[in-house]
C-alpha cells in the first residue's frame, strides 16, 4: 500500500476512448487518480 507522498508505480490502463494512457504520460505534471467501480457491479 502507498503512503502519503510515495511515488506511483509504472502504469497504463485505457481510457474512456480506450487509448492507453501511461503515468509517464504526466511526468512532471500534477495529476489527480480517480477510480471507480465498473456501473452495475458489487463495490
Amino acid at each position: 500500500m502507498l503512503k502519503v507522498g510515495d511515488k506511483a508505480p509504472t502504469f497504463s490502463l485505457p481510457n474512456q476512448d480506450g487509448d492507453n494512457v501511461s503515468l509517464s504520460d504526466y511526468k512532471d505534471k500534477q495529476l489527480v487518480i480517480w477510480f471507480f467501480p465498473k456501473a452495475s457491479t458489487p463495490g
